[in-house]
C-alpha cells in the first residue's frame, strides 16, 4: 500500500480523488500496489463527502507524516505551491503536479532537488491536461533530435478563434460565449493575453532542448487584437489564425521561443484542431512530424494525467525516473526579432499607386492580398521571409503608409 496526499481540492484535486476512488482496482493492478489517499489539504471543509475525515487545513500534517510517500499538488499558482512542493521534496516525498505556473518558474530547481534525493517530480498534466506529451517527448521520441515543438496550447482561445472563423463572431462575442459555457474565467487575461500558453511553451522548450526557459524570456502576444478582418485576410491567404506556442532550436544550439497568433496553411496538421481541443506538434529528425491532439483541460482529463503520474511514481519509488533539464543559461533563448519570419501586413495608405511602388521597390514581387469590403485606402501583402528586425526596419522607410496590422505566417524552418 502506498499512501499519498493531495494539496488542494478544487477542480483538479477533486478529480484526482474521484479517479482514484472510482478506478481503485484497475489502478492498483497497473501500479503493482494499492494507492490510498491519506490526507487532503484545503482551507474549506467538505462534510458531505464520503472521505470528509481526510481533510486538514495544516500542511504540517502532511509534511511530517512519514507514511505519506507521494504528494499531489493541484493548488495552482506559484505560492504557496512552490514552498509546499519544495518542502515535500526536501522531506523525501516524491511529487506530482499539474501546476504549469510552478513548473515554468521553478522546474529546474525542483527537478534538481528531486534528482539529488533520488525522488521523482512529475508534471505530465501541466502542459496538455489529458493529452500525453511530456512522457512521449522524453521517452518515446528520445532517439530523435528534436528541431521544433509547436502547439495550440490553450483551449479557451482556440474555442474563441474557431467561433470567429466559423460563425464570424467578434472577439467580444466569442469571449462572452466562452465565459457563458465555462471555458473562460471571469478574468480571462491569462488565456487571451497568452500567458497560459507561454508557461506551457516554456515547459515544452525546457524539456525538448535541455535548459530551463523562463516565461519572461518568451515573446508573448495574445489574441485581444484579432478582428473579423484578420480572420478574413487569413482565409484569403489560404489559412486560419491560431494562437501558437512555438520553440525552435537553431543550428548553433540556441532557441527561439514565441507565443503569438499565426496564420497556419489550411493543410497544416494543426490547422484543423478546433474548438476547445489542443494540439501539439513535435518535429524530429527521424520521425518527422508527430501531432498529439485532445482536450487540454477539464476536471477528469487533467486528473487522468495526474493519476497516471502517480502510478508511474508508485512503480518507481526506489528508482528515480530520468525526467530532467538543466538550469537556465543566459543567452540560450535568442531575441525573437532575429528569427526569420514572413508576415501578412496591412497598411493604410495616402495614395495606392505610390504605396505599390514603395512595396515593390522594398521587397520586389510580393503576393498582394485583398478581401471584400476592405477600406479603399488599405493594401495588404505577404512579405518575404527575413529576420523580423530587418523586416520592421524596411517598412520604417515607407512614406505615406501606416502599418495597421501584422500577423506572422507559420512556415517550416
Amino acid at each position: 500500500m502506498v499512501n499519498i496526499a493531495i494539496l488542494g481540492h478544487g477542480v483538479v484535486g477533486s478529480g484526482v480523488a474521484e479517479v482514484l476512488q472510482n478506478n481503485c482496482k484497475g489502478i492498483a493492478a497497473k501500479a503493482g500496489d494499492s494507492i490510498v489517499v491519506r490526507r487532503i489539504l484545503d482551507l474549506r471543509a467538505f462534510p458531505d463527502l464520503p472521505y470528509a475525515d481526510l481533510f486538514t487545513t495544516d500542511f504540517q500534517d502532511i509534511l511530517q507524516d512519514e507514511e505519506i510517500r507521494i504528494v499531489v499538488e493541484t493548488m495552482g499558482g506559484l505560492h504557496p505551491a512552490y514552498d509546499f512542493v519544495k518542502a515535500c521534496l526536501l522531506a523525501g516525498k516524491s511529487v506530482v503536479t499539474s501546476n504549469k505556473e510552478l513548473v515554468a518558474a521553478k522546474g529546474d530547481e525542483l527537478l534538481t532537488i528531486a534528482r539529488e534525493r533520488n525522488l521523482n517530480f512529475l508534471f505530465e498534466a501541466s502542459v496538455g491536461g489529458g493529452i500525453p506529451i511530456l512522457r512521449p517527448l522524453d521517452q518515446c521520441l528520445a532517439a530523435n533530435e528534436v528541431f521544433e515543438v509547436a502547439g495550440i496550447l490553450n483551449g479557451t482561445t482556440n474555442f474563441m478563434l474557431t467561433k470567429m472563423i466559423r460563425e464570424k463572431m467578434s472577439f467580444d462575442g466569442a469571449l462572452a460565449l466562452a465565459q457563458k459555457l465555462g471555458y473562460a474565467e471571469r478574468n480571462p487575461a491569462a488565456d487571451v493575453e497568452g500567458m497560459d500558453a507561454c508557461r506551457k511553451t516554456c515547459i515544452l522548450a525546457s524539456l525538448a532542448f535541455g535548459k530551463h526557459v523562463y516565461p519572461e524570456e518568451v515573446y508573448t502576444e495574445g489574441i485581444t487584437a484579432i478582428t473579423e478582418a484578420d480572420v478574413q485576410y487569413a482565409a484569403a491567404c489560404g489559412g486560419v489564425i491560431k494562437l501558437l506556442g512555438r520553440a525552435i532550436r537553431t543550428e548553433d544550439g540556441h532557441v527561439f521561443c514565441m507565443v503569438a497568433p499565426m496564420i497556419l496553411p489550411s493543410d497544416n496538421l494543426l490547422a484543423g484542431v478546433d474548438d476547445v481541443f489542443n494540439g501539439i506538434m513535435v518535429r524530429g529528425d527521424s520521425v518527422g512530424d508527430v501531432v498529439f491532439v485532445g482536450r487540454g483541460a477539464g476536471k477528469l482529463p487533467t486528473a487522468s494525467a495526474v493519476v497516471a503520474d502517480v502510478i508511474d511514481e508508485v512503480k518507481h519509488l526506489n528508482a528515480r525516473k530520468y525526467l530532467y533539464w538543466g538550469p537556465n543559461e543566459p543567452g540560450h533563448v535568442r531575441d525573437h526579432r532575429l528569427a526569420p519570419v514572413s508576415m501578412l501586413m496591412r497598411f493604410s495608405c495616402e495614395e495606392d499607386a505610390g504605396a505599390l511602388v514603395q512595396i515593390g521597390r522594398t521587397f520586389g514581387d510580393v503576393r498582394m492580398i485583398s478581401i471584400p469590403d476592405a477600406p479603399a485606402n488599405e493594401v495588404a501583402f505577404i512579405t518575404p521571409c527575413m529576420p523580423e528586425y530587418l523586416l520592421m526596419d524596411k517598412i520604417g522607410g515607407f512614406s505615406g503608409m501606416t502599418l495597421t496590422r501584422a500577423i506572422r505566417m507559420y512556415a517550416v524552418r
